[in-house]
Parts: structure tokens; C-alpha cells; sequence
């Protein structure tokens, strides 16, 4: 009876003495803040930290790369053993791949999140292997994607393709343009489909059911109605993805990257040189890498200087469809 009178004639809103003592207790809780002060600083240093050591790095990078880029440098092909000269067969390589590589990713991207999302049971089996599939190739070093190039799309499909239309002739069966953007497309194609299912599932479902209550089709709901919704998402992630695969050494080293090559390809069997390839050909198997040192740190502030592009692009269309969606959500 004790117990309940007191409880009963508390003010409303106060809280039990019980109940205090209880929350101050415990080995973590400090009642002056402590522990919140303990935490902010140790997760600010750790941000200080991470940002400290990229600054080191574009620091270097800038400051031995800025001196030489010039016109020529950008204009010219490498010449006197690749101590002299410029990069351009490695800027018009990698361009040329970079579009490759994202017109072969992100259609299958796009047309794979939308169908998990939009057509695939949420009990089905088929989507789930198709999700554990694309979490386990996220995983996957890039070294291994290389090789999966070079037995795959190189001796397999390549040789199948010359004993088929070119009589037997060395033609596809070879490292080339085409199959370097395949691999890195690959290697892509996780990111493009998870970015993708996350714009998808961003878009509110009244929209959906709307479109379906006013007579249209399914297909007609998800091509005039969620697509464009998600656009902005879909952007980012393809843009985001595209960044990471422009930058990657070891898929292409198997599959068409060449050590020198002056002349520009012009054929998808064609080889290539790429910015990245290039300067780790520079660090790594340069006779003289004290001459080759200004190219390298030119090349890499030329490569560095395209994925931050590529990123900021990003940003812009994020920033410019998220105001688009408030709206609708």
C-alpha cells in the first residue's frame, strides 16, 4: 500500500527514484559526460587521422605532378623510352575503355536491380542467389577478374569467335580494347546493381499503385513513373562505379593494357595504353626511374584529377535530383 501511495502522489512527468539510480549506474555511464567527450574525441582524431594522410598523398601527388603538365605533355605520345614525351595514347586508351565499360555496365545494372525489385517475388529463390551472387562478386579481388578475363573472354570466347568467322585467324583471340572494358564491366556491375536497387526502393509505392489504379501496365509504371523517380540514384551509382573501374590496374593488365604503344587504337581488337597501366609500368619496369619520375607523378595527378571529376559529377547530380524527389516523398 506504501509502494502505491507514493507512487500515486508523484507529480506528473517525474520519473521514480528507482528508475534514476538505475540509468546513472552501470560501468560505461558517467553522469559529468565522461564518456560522450571520451567518444567524440576519439572518432574526431580518427577523422583527422584519415584526412591528415590524404592530404600527405594529394600533397605529393600535386606537388611533383604539377610542374609537368603542359600542352605537350597532355598532346604528345611517350618517346625516347618513355622518358620523354606525353600521355595522350594513355588519356584517349582510357577514355575509349571507360565508355566502353560503362555502356556495357550499366544497362545489365539498371535491367538486374529492376527486376529484383520490381518484378521478382519477395519469396523468390532466383533473387536471392542473384543477391548472395552479386555480394560475393563485390568481394572478389581484382587480380581474379583479370584472370576470369583472360580465360574467358580472351582464349574462349575470343578463339571462338576467330574459328568461327575468321577461319582460324588471330583476331579476337588476343588482349584487347573490347575485352578489357568486358572485364572491368564485370568487375563494376555489383555497385551499379545495389546503387540501382537502393534509388528503386527510395521511390515512395503510392506512385506505383497510382500508375497501376489509372489502367497503366506494369512495364509503363516502372518506365515513365520509377525510373525517372530514381534517375538520380541511378546516375550516382553508375558514375560511381564507373570512377572505381577507370582506375583499376590489375583487370587490365591481362586483357589488352600494352607496356608502349604511340599510335591510337582503332578497332575493339585493337591494344591500348591506359593512365593507369602506365604509371605502374613507370614505377615498376622503367630502367631509369629517377627520368621517369616526373612523367609518373605527372600521370598520376592526370589520373587522380579524372576519378575526382568523376566523383564531383556525382555529387552534382545527386544534389540536383534530391531536391526533385522531396516532393514525392
Amino acid at each position: 500500500m506504501s509502494d502505491a501511495a507514493t507512487t500515486t502522489s508523484m507529480p506528473p512527468g517525474a520519473a521514480p527514484a528507482s528508475r534514476t539510480s538505475t540509468r546513472k549506474s552501470g560501468p560505461f555511464v558517467r553522469s559529468d559526460g565522461f564518456t560522450d567527450r571520451l567518444l567524440v574525441g576519439a572518432t574526431g582524431s580518427a577523422c583527422v587521422l584519415m584526412l591528415a594522410m590524404l592530404a600527405i598523398v594529394l600533397l605529393d601527388i600535386v606537388v611533383g605532378g604539377a610542374p609537368r603538365i603542359s600542352f605537350e605533355f597532355l598532346s604528345e605520345a611517350p618517346s625516347n623510352g618513355m622518358t620523354a614525351g606525353g600521355i595522350f595514347p594513355a588519356i584517349v586508351g582510357t577514355a575509349i575503355l571507360t565508355f566502353l565499360m560503362t555502356f556495357a555496365a550499366v544497362p545489365a545494372g539498371v535491367a538486374t536491380a529492376v527486376y529484383l525489385t520490381e518484378y521478382a517475388p519477395s519469396n523468390s529463390r532466383l533473387a536471392r542467389v542473384i543477391r548472395v551472387s552479386i555480394a560475393n562478386l563485390a568481394g572478389v579481388p581484382s587480380i581474379v577478374f583479370g584472370l576470369f578475363g583472360l580465360g574467358f573472354f580472351v582464349s574462349t570466347l575470343g578463339r571462338a569467335i576467330d574459328v568461327t568467322i575468321f577461319e582460324g585467324e588471330l583476331t579476337f583471340a588476343r588482349p584487347s580494347l573490347l575485352w578489357a572494358a568486358l572485364t572491368l564491366s564485370v568487375l563494376t556491375l555489383p555497385v551499379v546493381v545495389v546503387a540501382t536497387e537502393e534509388a528503386l526502393r527510395a521511390v515512395p509505392r503510392e506512385l506505383r499503385d497510382a500508375s497501376l489504379a489509372l489502367g497503366a501496365t506494369r512495364f509503363e509504371t516502372v518506365v515513365r513513373i520509377v525510373l525517372p523517380e530514381a534517375l538520380g540514384g541511378i546516375l550516382t551509382g553508375a558514375i560511381l562505379a564507373v570512377s572505381r573501374g577507370a582506375g583499376e590496374v590489375a583487370p587490365i593488365m591481362f586483357t589488352g593494357a600494352a607496356y608502349f604503344l604511340p599510335q591510337l587504337p582503332t578497332h575493339l581488337n585493337d591494344a591500348f595504353m591506359n593512365l593507369g597501366y602506365h604509371v605502374y609500368v613507370l614505377a615498376t619496369q622503367s630502367p631509369d626511374v629517377e627520368k621517369t619520375k616526373p612523367i609518373l607523378y605527372g600521370t598520376a595527378l592526370v589520373l587522380l584529377l579524372l576519378t575526382f571529376l568523376l566523383n564531383v559529377v556525382a555529387v552534382i547530380v545527386r544534389s540536383r535530383t534530391r531536391g526533385k524527389l522531396k516532393p514525392a516523398l
